[in-house]
């Protein structure tokens, strides 16, 4: 992590990782501009290179940032949720309290993981893997028990992520974000599958 970084106050370190977030969520790596970026967070470009370097150093101090900042909402949670249905509802509650720090946090970790400057891909490598092994150590305590007999629990999963990120995307597009509205929505879906699902 970048220590320099650190040191500016809280608000400034917020509006550039949020602008720099935004830009790179909507645009990959190919495509953001630093010119954007530097004009999103109201700074020089000067300052952004003293800190991050490069683009590409700007880029995976992101995604090492995301990484961590995921992980720790993940650890506040109970732990003791067994239900499927209950853990995702508890992984949106993280990535809710996420959100409402850094809005374009989950859209920019969406956006890291189907990269396609190989650049970029290969130096955010380590972060998908740490972020994916997160995920996969919740999901270890995940009963599927009380699914229906013809209820395919790796179809449902799959189908539940290809939703939940659909929905991201979707909320994403309006320029009035709101955090609490996707995970008002989130849930919605999230009890309705279980319904269907569950014996």
């Amino acid at each position: 992590m970048n220590e320099k970084f650190f040191d500016l106050k809280k608000e400034k370190q917020e509006r550039m990782i949020n602008a720099s977030l935004k830009i790179f969520a909507r645009n990959g790596y190919q495509y953001a501009s630093t010119d954007e970026i530097v004009k999103e967070a109201g700074i020089s470009k000067g300052l952004l290179f003293h800190y991050f370097g490069s683009k590409l150093g700007l880029y995976t101090f992101l995604a090492d940032y995301c990484v961590r900042y995921m992980k720790m909402e993940i650890s506040n949670l109970s732990g003791k949720e067994t239900d499927y249905f209950a853990i995702l509802k508890d992984i949106e509650a993280a990535k809710l309290s996420a959100l409402k720090n850094f809005p374009y946090l989950q859209q920019y970790l969406s956006t890291m993981e189907k990269e396609t400057d190989s650049e970029a891909f290969k130096a955010t490598s380590k972060q998908r893997s740490s972020l994916a092994t997160i995920y996969q150590d919740i999901m270890k305590k995940a009963d599927y028990a009380n699914f229906c007999a013809d209820a395919d629990s790796k179809r449902v999963v799959k189908m539940m992520d290809m939703m939940l990120k659909s929905l991201m995307i979707e909320e994403m597009k309006s320029n009035a974000f709101k955090p609490e509205h996707y995970y008002a929505e989130a849930v919605k879906y999230i009890d309705m599958m279980g319904k269907l699902v569950k014996k």
